[in-house]
C-alpha cells in the first residue's frame, strides 16, 4: 500500500512567532528536505511561541490529526527558561529514542563547545518520530547531514541516515534520498529490490 510522506514541521520561538523578525527555521527545514528528499512528500508547517501547552497541542495535532509520519521541531532546546521544545516533546511521547539526541549533540560538538548545553531530544508518538532540531538554519543542515572528511567521507553521521529507516520500522512510506545530500541507511533485508516499484 501506498501513501504519502508528511512531514510536519515546528518553528519554536517568541520573537518570530510574534513577527519581531522573520522566521528562518522553517524556510531551512524545507529547503533542505526540498534536497534531500527523492521521495514525493507533503509538508505542515507551524510557527508557535515558546508556550509548553502551545507546542504539546501541535505536535498532537500534527501527529494525531494530520497523520504526519516525521515532525522536526526547531527552536527552544538550550537551558534557557523559556526553552521547553524539549519538555513538551517528552510530554505527548509515548517512546524515547535517545541516539537522535546524543547524536545531535555529537554533530554539532564539532562545530561548537556549547552543543553540550542542546537539551534536544528524539521520540515516537504513535506513527511518528519526532525529532527537536537546533535554531540556526546553518546547525540545522550539520545536524542532518553530519560531518564530512576532506574527501567527502563521513566522518560523524548525520541524523538523517537513519530516519528513513526508522520510518519504515514504523509501518510509514519507504523514504529515498539524494545520496549527494545524505545517504539513507538501512539493513539489507530492508532495502527495496531494484525492480521494485
Amino acid at each position: 500500500m501506498m501513501h504519502t510522506l508528511r512531514i510536519g514541521l515546528v518553528s519554536v520561538s517568541d520573537r518570530a512567532s510574534g513577527g519581531v523578525y522573520q522566521d528562518q527555521g522553517l524556510p531551512a527545514l524545507e529547503n533542505w528536505l526540498a534536497r534531500a528528499l527523492s521521495t514525493p512528500f507533503e509538508v505542515q508547517t507551524r510557527l508557535i511561541p515558546d508556550e509548553r501547552a502551545i507546542i504539546e497541542q501541535t505536535l498532537c495535532e500534527l501527529v494525531d490529526e494530520m497523520g504526519c509520519h516525521l515532525v522536526l521541531t526547531t527552536g527552544g532546546t538550550g537551558p534557557a527558561r523559556r526553552d521547553v521544545t524539549p519538555d513538551a516533546t517528552l510530554a505527548v511521547a509515548e517512546r524515547e529514542m535517545p541516539g537522535f539526541g546524543e547524536q545531535m549533540r555529537q554533530v554539532s560538538l564539532h562545530f561548537v563547545p556549547t552543543a553540550i548545553l542542546s537539551r534536544q531530544v528524539g521520540v515516537i508518538r504513535k506513527q511518528a518520530l519526532i525529532l527537536n532540531l537546533p535554531g540556526q538554519p546553518k546547525a540545522i543542515q550539520e545536524t542532518l547531514e553530519g560531518v564530512k572528511n576532506a574527501d567527502g567521507s563521513v566522518a560523524v553521521a548525520g541524523i538523517f541516515a537513519s530516519v528513513p529507516y526508522c520510518i519504515q520500522l514504523l509501518e510509514g512510506p519507504y523514504i529515498e534520498t539524494n545520496a549527494d545530500v545524505i545517504a539513507a541507511f538501512r539493513p539489507k533485508s530492508a532495502r527495496r529490490d531494484a525492480g521494485a516499484v
